[in-house]
Order: C-alpha cells, then sequence, then structure tokens
C-alpha cells in the first residue's frame, strides 16, 4: 500500500548550503522531519550544484518519513549568469541591465526543458526569451 501524503513542501535553496535555520526549519519543522538528516541528503544531492540556486520538491507522508526531487535552477538564475548581472531591472521597458545571445537563450531552454510545458525547443526558448525580456535583458542574434 502506498504511504499517505501529509504535505509537499517546495522550497529555493543554494546547492550544497541547506541548514536547518530558516527558510528549512521554518519551512519543514512544523512537520516533524528531521531537519539535520535532511540537510545532509540534500546537501549530498546537490555537492556539484555550490551556490547554485536549486529547487526542490519535498513530499512529506504521514509517518514522517520524506522524499525530495531536485529541479533545475530557476530560469532567472540562469539567465542572471549568462548576462553576468547580479539582477534583473526594476523597470524592464525602459532599463535594460544585459544582454543574452539566441544561442545563450537555447542552452538555457535545453536545460530547463524537463520543467517547462513547452512541446518543443523552440516553444521553450519563447519561454526563456519572455523570462529575459521580463527582467530587462536583451536577447541579440
Amino acid at each position: 500500500m502506498a504511504k499517505k501524503i501529509k504535505v509537499i513542501v517546495k522550497l529555493q535553496i543554494p546547492g550544497g548550503q541547506a541548514n536547518p535555520a530558516p527558510p528549512v526549519g521554518t519551512a519543514l519543522g512544523p512537520h516533524g522531519l528531521n531537519l539535520a538528516e535532511f540537510c545532509k541528503k540534500f546537501n549530498d544531492a546537490t555537492k556539484d550544484r555550490m551556490g547554485e540556486v536549486t529547487p526542490a520538491e519535498i513530499t512529506i507522508f504521514e509517518d514522517r518519513t520524506y522524499s525530495f526531487i531536485l529541479k533545475t535552477p530557476p530560469a532567472a538564475e540562469l539567465l542572471k549568469k549568462a548576462a553576468k548581472i547580479e539582477k534583473g531591472s526594476a523597470k524592464p521597458l525602459q532599463e535594460k541591465v544585459g544582454k543574452v545571445t539566441k544561442a545563450q537563450i537555447k542552452e538555457i531552454a535545453e536545460k530547463k526543458m524537463v520543467d517547462l510545458n513547452a512541446k518543443d525547443l523552440a516553444g521553450a526558448m519563447r519561454i526563456i526569451e519572455g523570462t529575459a525580456r521580463n527582467m530587462g535583458i536583451t536577447v541579440t542574434d
């Protein structure tokens, strides 16, 4: 028989840097999870993504056991890294803060394809380009 799911928690934690302090502790503590054990497992699973923001979907069961799935980093994080900027523009229509090429967009779209709801690579590229525009990043050929 399958275990009964109590709750699904979604967190974005820098890879290899999870600790029982907030936000991890405040999100998982009330559900009775062993925080030190979770942090150790998460850090082991993300040691190759050190410092990269890694979304995790944690499924907590009624018997206080859990499983987690790691996702690809958010498109905005990948775009910031590609454009070599600290953060997106506060006024994306007036102030442009960086540039990315179509090739970089394609690379990011290929990496994110598993998490996007696009049918093909062209659709995924359009999603990433839209994110770039909303961040004040110009897409060049």
